[in-house]
């Protein structure tokens, strides 16, 4: 049986592996939460906590557990903190601030997911106070820090999380983001921060900083990892006024990694900004150079138009929200607020109903020039922060490095854009460096599998079980050769039935290509053949397996579904032909795919 130690190894590891320990009897949730009880105890002198880990608290949920099996549920006895501005039955909420403390009547729906899923919530985090603030120190509960880098700012408002996650006292955490919340503290402290399209995770039982814009977050050590939280929180609710249902093409279940090509928009150079801190500008650029060794393409756009929409959220009347979030407070008691956070949120209340409406045609406008700029990109990659400041230095100016950590995070959700914090290249002195993937709303999958692939580069294949374990029953992958394939005629045969793009392979050296009589549109015949046969192009395909049946009752004869050799080795269901097809058909093997064949026509 592995001591405290080793359970704490595998709770700061990977979900899945944490998942097997428990499934193969090498260790119990009772164990794992007396290990996560002992080390918080022993960190009692760094305020990670507000409300620190208790059995008496805990033990429901792990009496709950005992009436199931460790395979009957997706995050069986796997333990998270909660940033304490969402609720937990049983735990009070402060959102940082003892006076308006209360005891909530229900769980967060988020946090009732994660419940039914299995996971166990183990205590309620430190934050910079209402969640405003990008530096997570302003909080009268005192500063949560990292063990290894003691003298810096953890990076807010989710700061507790963030470091509980980073001491390995839980498995995942939930932040909120609103500026960069969720995703500031991950690249500070060498871990995934994914800040969801706005509504796919609900705010219901969230106390608002500023609510058309808040989200929920999560911090993780991978991207699989992050995939599989929110896959299972994730739920459309109902009772959110901001909720939305997510697409089809998007759904959290059926991500993969990345492979073929990827072009990846970057910012301008003479437009980074890293705010006198060489180390950190250095990380970015090894950071890039790595990706561009194995083949990614850059193309640097222009910033500004995010940079103007960035400086909308606090120089713009959205800081109204924030003061109409904490009206009640600042009206009754204003002396318990943070002084800082006061000061800030105080300039929302002189903002004007024209002001507000300039401010949204401007970003609507500002929207349309950032998806232009990188519309020949796959993803927008950033770093995530210009700068990691010290203690000291935010206390000779508590505003100015909030501001500059903004700099690359708070147009984010005004633009309704959603992003992947993963870590990069750590600095020449060890200290970690983060950057950022931006995707267009319900581009969320697509974030997840350019984030696993940028993982397995820049880090080595820490997240291939993850990704591995996560396959569920609930989809089946289709290898594809021809009109299939992306952007081609019959793919909204798969689209529209909510398939998401795995990765673009070949198969074994099997098969032989013919362009098939008739149409339109132009079809290709595969055939297996041992003896003369060739690599043919492929791209995978993930299906929900409910819409299965209706997808083959839709291929037309000679063509069916079979098994397919690809070049790992591995069979996967997809595209063969009948040899009676053939009649009149022309053979193309040697153009190694029906993309290539296509191009040769067309010239």
């Amino acid at each position: 049986m592995p001591g405290s130690e080793e359970i704490l190894q595998r709770v700061g590891g990977s979900i899945i592996d944490l998942l097997e320990g428990y499934r193969s009897a090498q260790f119990t949730p009772h164990e794992v939460i007396e290990a996560i009880i002992d080390a918080s105890s022993e960190m009692s002198g760094n305020p990670i906590w507000i409300t620190s880990p208790d059995r008496a608290i805990i033990q429901p949920y792990l009496d709950r557990l005992m009436e199931t099996l460790p395979h009957s549920l997706p995050l069986w006895g796997v333990p998270f903190a909660v940033k304490d501005n969402i609720d937990v039955l049983g735990m009070p909420t402060t959102a940082g601030c003892p006076a308006f403390t209360y005891q909530p009547k229900t769980s967060a729906f988020v946090v009732d997911r994660l419940i039914k899923a299995g996971a166990i919530p183990v205590g309620k985090t430190n934050l910079d106070q209402f969640a405003t603030g990008l530096v997570g120190v302003r909080s009268p509960y005192g500063i949560p820090v990292n063990p290894c880098t003691p003298d810096l700012v953890p990076g807010g408002s989710s700061s507790g999380s963030a470091i509980a996650l980073a001491c390995g006292l839980v498995s995942f955490a939930l932040g909120t983001d609103t500026a960069g919340s969720g995703r500031i503290p991950a690249g500070f402290n060498r871990l995934t921060g994914f800040k969801p399209t706005r509504g796919l995770l609900s705010t219901s039982g969230v106390v608002p900083a500023c609510r058309s814009l808040d989200c929920v977050s999560v911090f993780t050590r991978s991207t699989s990892d992050a995939a599989m939280v929110a896959d299972t929180a994730a739920i459309f609710d109902q009772g959110d006024a901001f909720a939305r249902q997510n697409r089809a093409n998007n759904a959290f279940s059926s991500h993969g990694r990345w492979s073929g090509a990827l072009r990846l928009a970057v910012i301008e150079p003479e437009q980074l900004t890293f705010f006198g801190d060489a180390g950190y500008a250095d990380a970015y650029r090894r950071t890039i150079q790595r990706l561009e060794a194995e083949g990614i393409k850059t193309l640097p756009v222009d910033f500004r138009p995010f940079i103007q929409a960035a400086e909308q959220l606090y120089n713009g009347p959205w800081i109204t929200e924030r003061f109409i979030a904490m009206e009640d407070v600042l009206n009754q008691d204003p002396d318990v607020v943070w002084p800082v956070t006061r000061d800030i949120v105080s300039q929302g209340q002189s903002r004007t109903a024209a002001e507000v409406y300039r401010s949204i045609y401007e970003l609507a406008a500002l929207r349309n020039a950032c998806i232009a700029e990188t519309a020949e990109c796959d993803a927008l990659l950033t770093p995530t922060a210009g700068r990691r400041f010290t203690l000291a230095e935010l206390d000779c100016d508590p505003v100015g490095p909030n501001q500059s950590l903004g700099h690359y995070t708070n147009y984010m959700n005004l633009l309704d854009f959603c992003g992947l914090a993963i870590p990069g290249l750590d600095t020449e002195s060890g200290q970690p460096f983060g950057i950022t993937l931006v995707g267009d709303r319900f581009q969320d999958t697509r974030l997840f599998a350019i984030g696993a692939y940028l993982e397995s580069i820049l880090h080595g294949d820490t997240g291939a079980a993850g990704l591995q374990g996560f396959k569920d029953l609930a989809h089946v992958d289709i290898a594809v050769c021809g009109a299939h394939m992306a952007e081609l005629p019959l793919n909204p045969q798969l689209t529209r039935r909510g398939a998401v793009f795995i990765e673009a392979t070949k198969t074994a050296e099997e098969y032989r290509l013919f362009a098939l009589a008739g149409g339109p549109p132009m079809r290709p015949g595969m055939v297996r053949d041992s003896a003369d046969g060739k690599a043919i192009e492929l791209e995978i395909w993930r299906l929900p397996a409910e819409a299965l049946a209706t997808f083959v009752a839709d291929i037309p004869s000679p063509l069916g579904i079979g098994l397919v050799k690809v070049q790992s080795g591995d069979h996967v269901l997809g595209f063969l032909c009948e040899q009676a097809g053939l009649s009149g058909a022309r053979e193309i093997t040697d153009f190694g795919g029906w993309r290539s064949f296509l191009a040769a026509k067309d010239d």
